[in-house]
C-alpha cells in the first residue's frame, strides 16, 4: 500500500482537480461548530461528532472523556495561538488522535486547517513535500506541522482555503495510489 509519485507537480495537480465547494454534510457540521468556536471550546457531544465525521473507529473512547475535560482541553487549544499547544490539548483527551485533532481544527477553522491523514501524507511524501514516516502512520507533531505547512503553502499559492486543497489531495491520491487503501465507499470525511 502507498502511492505512486506523480509526474506533475503538487499545484499543478491541485489546480487540474480545483474544487471550492464542500461536502454538503461536511458543510452543515462546519456551520453548526460556528456556536462552540464563539464560545470558545466544544461540548463532549461537538467532540463526538467531530471524531465520528473523520473516523467512528474511536468513538467509545472519546464519550469516556469528561465534558470537564473536553471543555478544559478544547479551550487550551482554541486560545492558544501555539500550534504545539493546540496539537497537544486536543491529543490529550482520550481516543483523540493527530487526524482527528486536525479534523476538530479544520472544522472550526477550515481557512487555515486542513484533516492530517494516510492518503494525503502519503501523496504529500511521494512528492517530497514532506518527509519521514513513508506510511503515514502513527503522527506526531512535528509531522502534522510539515502537513500544516505543506497544505498553507499550496493554500496561499491557490487562493483557496486550507481545508479545499487537504479535500483534492485526498482525491489525488486514489488517481496514484498503489494497492487498495479504498473500499468502495472512500467513508465520511472525503
Amino acid at each position: 500500500m502507498g502511492v505512486r509519485a506523480p509526474q506533475l507537480t503538487l499545484e499543478a495537480l491541485v489546480r487540474e482537480r480545483l474544487e471550492r465547494d464542500e461536502d454538503a454534510g461536511t458543510a452543515a457540521l462546519i456551520e453548526r461548530l460556528r456556536v462552540a468556536r464563539d464560545r470558545g471550546y466544544l461540548t463532549a457531544g461537538e467532540l463526538v461528532r467531530i471524531c465520528r465525521w473523520k473516523s467512528p473507529r474511536a468513538t467509545a473512547l472519546v464519550r469516556s472523556n469528561s465534558a470537564r475535560r473536553v471543555r478544559r482541553a478544547t479551550e487550551t487549544a482554541f486560545r492558544s495561538m501555539d500550534e504545539r499547544v493546540r496539537f497537544e490539548a486536543l491529543v490529550s483527551l482520550r481516543g483523540v488522535s493527530a487526524p482527528s485533532a486536525s479534523a476538530v481544527l479544520t472544522l472550526l477553522d477550515p481557512e487555515r486547517y486542513g484533516v492530517i491523514d494516510i492518503r494525503v501524507w502519503q501523496l504529500l511524501h511521494a512528492t517530497g513535500s514532506v518527509t519521514g514516516n513513508a506510511r503515514g502512520a502513527g503522527f506526531t507533531f512535528d509531522q502534522w506541522l510539515q502537513f500544516l505547512r505543506a497544505v498553507r503553502d499550496l493554500a496561499v499559492t491557490l487562493e483557496l482555503p486550507a481545508r479545499a486543497v487537504e479535500r483534492i489531495l485526498f482525491a489525488i491520491h486514489r488517481d496514484h495510489q498503489i494497492g487498495t487503501l479504498y473500499r468502495a465507499s472512500p467513508g465520511p470525511r472525503s
